[in-house]
This record gives C-alpha cells, sequence and structure tokens, in this order.
C-alpha cells in the first residue's frame, strides 16, 4: 500500500515543483505572513517578543491559500480526463487519496518551515515563550491539514476547479465563523448551551486558538484528526462511485 502511496506523493511533488504554482504559492504566502505580521499586526509598536501577530491571521490565510492548493487536486484529473487512467492503474483510491493528500501537506509545511527567519527574528529582539511559538506551529500544520482534507475532498465532487476552489473557501468559512464571538453571540439568548457549544466546536478558531496558547489539548487534536480522516474518507467513497461508474 504504501509503495503506492509514495509513488503518487512523488509524482503530486514534482508537480508542485515544475510548474509556477509552489513558486507564485510560496511568494504570496511568504508576502502576506510578513504584512500581516509588521502591518496589520502591529508587530513593532506592541512591543512584544512574540509570534501572536503571526498566527493570528493564519486561519484567514489559509481560507483563500489553501483552496488555491487543493482546487486542482482532482478537478484538474476530472478536467484533463487523466483520472479514469489513474482509477485503472493498480492503484486503490484510498492510496492515491493518501499520496495527493500528504504531498500538498508536506508541500503547505515547507511553506510554513520558511517563516523561521520570523522565529528567529523574536528571538534576536527578545525572549519569546518558544514553547508557545513551536505549539502555534504544530496547531498551523494541524489546521493546514484540516482545510486540505477538506479540500481535497471538494475538489473531487467536481471537475471545474474555480467551483472547487470557491466550495472551498465557503465550507471553510463557515467552520472560522462557527467559533467567531458574533455568531456565538447571536445563539446565546435563545439556544440551548449545549447548542452554543456544539456550534463553536466545531471551530477552526477555537481550536486553534487552544493550541496557539501553548497548551496542546488531546481533544483540539481529535478534532483536526477526525476532520481529516473523515473528509478524506468522503475523497474515497466519490472516488469509488466514479471508478464503479
Amino acid at each position: 500500500m504504501w509503495n503506492s502511496v509514495a509513488t503518487i506523493f512523488h509524482r503530486e511533488m514534482t508537480s508542485y515543483f515544475t510548474t509556477p504554482i509552489a513558486y507564485v504559492f510560496l511568494v504570496i504566502y511568504l508576502s502576506l505572513s510578513g504584512i500581516f505580521t509588521f502591518n496589520m499586526g502591529n508587530f513593532f509598536p506592541r512591543g512584544q517578543a512574540d509570534l501572536l501577530s503571526f498566527f493570528t491571521y493564519h486561519p484567514w490565510l489559509y481560507l483563500f491559500l489553501i483552496p488555491a492548493l487543493t482546487m486542482r487536486l482532482w478537478a484538474e484529473e476530472r478536467k484533463s480526463g487523466s483520472i479514469e487512467l489513474l482509477l485503472t492503474l493498480p492503484i486503490r483510491p484510498l492510496e492515491a487519496v493518501l499520496g495527493k493528500f500528504f504531498a500538498a501537506w508536506c508541500f503547505a509545511a515547507i511553506a510554513l518551515g520558511l517563516t523561521f527567519p520570523l522565529w528567529l527574528t523574536v528571538n534576536y529582539l527578545g525572549n519569546p515563550d518558544n514553547g508557545v511559538i513551536l505549539a502555534s506551529y504544530v496547531g498551523s500544520l494541524f489546521l493546514a491539514g484540516g482545510f486540505l482534507a477538506m479540500g481535497s475532498a471538494l475538489s473531487a465532487l467536481t471537475h471545474n476547479q474555480v467551483i472547487a476552489f470557491v466550495m472551498t473557501v465557503t465550507v471553510g468559512l463557515c467552520f472560522i465563523l462557527s467559533g467567531h464571538p458574533l455568531v456565538l453571540e447571536f445563539f446565546s439568548g435563545w439556544a440551548p448551551l449545549l447548542l452554543r457549544d456544539t456550534v463553536a466546536s466545531f471551530s477552526f478558531l477555537t481550536h486553534f486558538t487552544n493550541i496557539g496558547k501553548g497548551v496542546i489539548d488531546l481533544r483540539d487534536g481529535i478534532f483536526f484528526g477526525s476532520l481529516m480522516a473523515f473528509c478524506l474518507y468522503v475523497n474515497v467513497l466519490v472516488l469509488e462511485q466514479r471508478k464503479g461508474a
């Protein structure tokens, strides 16, 4: 099984770096990270040696950049017809899904890793809590995995990359806003506390913020792990249905 996953992984990673996609994504990601950290995040006026301003905007950064990465995963295969060839190969849908997902996640990890100069900068300027920063990086990686799995499943539903992008942004926005104070305030006063807590439990903001505080709770890891497993399972079901059609 893992040999097939590795084959798909290598194929996807090669496709990233043989096209402008990887380089355009990295330039935009790193540029926006810098703008959010130093300009919009008021890094210097705050006078704090931490990366709070960097990680605060990560859910919103991923909301638009990760769908740009996932929209082509399956939609492009369906549009070009290469998915038909892929499904005739001695590779199970699960292996193809995992290979593509791990490649996209690895690429997102590379992009995140390239922000290490920010970490060096705050250590140069002060004495930050590196444990909190490390936990925030781990949380960001989980967050990216959740977005990627969701985007991959939605990409398999259509042959149009633009539609895949819009669907992923829309669903991702719902997951983010479910924990926003304005949404929770809407439920307060009339909805049972259980319903309010249930809505908040699906929020990317809630789980990512918890990890960003330096506390890696098992429940937050289970949330992102379950989300990734569920979305990849749906992805496999869609491919198996298409293979059997």
